[in-house]
């Protein structure tokens, strides 16, 4: 159970499935509502950090692609495109509700080395200090290996690593950790918590949950092993009703909850 009183500083991963519509375009209710739930939170004094995938499933909608183009040029083309759209909808929907957004396109590099590690983790924290909400996204446009064995989930751990987060909240198309494959599988169950991300944990994950993006529930469970051994407790939840962080806030069971390994933040 997550305990509100102690969530100073939030990062949110939101999916692309979570973004768009099946045809690729964005679901814009539910962008606004996202913006709108973590603007509410922003005012609470709760400090937000938002990774969103997307780029490159919204820049195949804008340009009017059959589908996802599955060569290396083609989907750095997409992500410039799309990222473009991106943020101009962020800055949009979230200065509605007050709020100013930062952009931030990282590489794995970033993080790796040292120097490009401090000056970032600098640019986060007088982000902050300023008010502004960070929006992080892989660098697609430029970072090839990014594209083709990056994952954003990853990428929302090691975020919640260098800005030391109080909460990750995987946003995605699924309730959470079931079971089984509850897409297959009728008798499925939703598991709530989870103590350690075990072999046994691991082997409940399928593969990628959509055409439009690039993850699945493995690339969740492990961000999750990432930040929680941080000393970050994870949730991994439905995004389709962004209001239901604020449950999830409240000590609802929302989700799945992987708890923080060692001494919890």
């Amino acid at each position: 159970m997550i305990n509100k009183k102690e969530i100073k500083r939030i990062v949110v991963k939101v999916g692309t499935s979570t973004l768009t519509y099946d045809t690729g375009k964005i679901n814009l209710r539910r962008m606004s509502k996202l913006a709108q739930v973590l603007s509410d939170l922003k005012n609470a004094g709760v400090e937000i950090a938002l990774v969103t995938s997307g780029a490159i499933g919204v820049g195949v909608g804008k340009l009017g692609l059959k589908e996802r183009p599955h060569d290396t040029p083609g989907r750095q083309a997409a992500a410039t495109v799309g990222q473009c759209e991106l943020m101009f909808l962020y800055d949009k929907f979230f200065g509605e509700y007050g709020n100013i957004t930062g952009q931030l396109l990282v590489t794995k590099d970033d993080f790796d080395d040292e120097e490009r590690h401090r000056n970032l983790h600098n640019s986060f924290m007088k982000l902050f200090e300023y008010g502004a909400i960070p929006v992080i996204n892989e660098n697609d446009s430029v970072a090839v290996d990014e594209i083709v064995f990056g994952d954003n989930d990853s990428l929302s751990a090691h975020v919640a690593k260098i800005v030391d987060a109080d909460l990750l909240i995987i946003l995605t198309d699924i309730d959470g950790l079931f079971s089984a494959n509850p897409r297959e599988d009728e008798n499925a169950v939703l598991i709530h918590s989870v103590d350690a991300i075990t072999g046994e944990i691991l082997a409940l994950a399928g593969g990628s949950g959509t055409s439009r993006g690039t993850g699945g529930m493995i690339t969740k469970l492990h961000a999750a092993q990432i930040a929680t051994a941080a000393g970050i407790d994870t949730v991994v939840m439905n995004g389709s009703d962004p209001e239901e962080i604020y449950k999830l806030l409240d000590g609802r069971q929302i989700g799945t909850l992987f708890k923080a390994q060692g001494e919890s933040k």
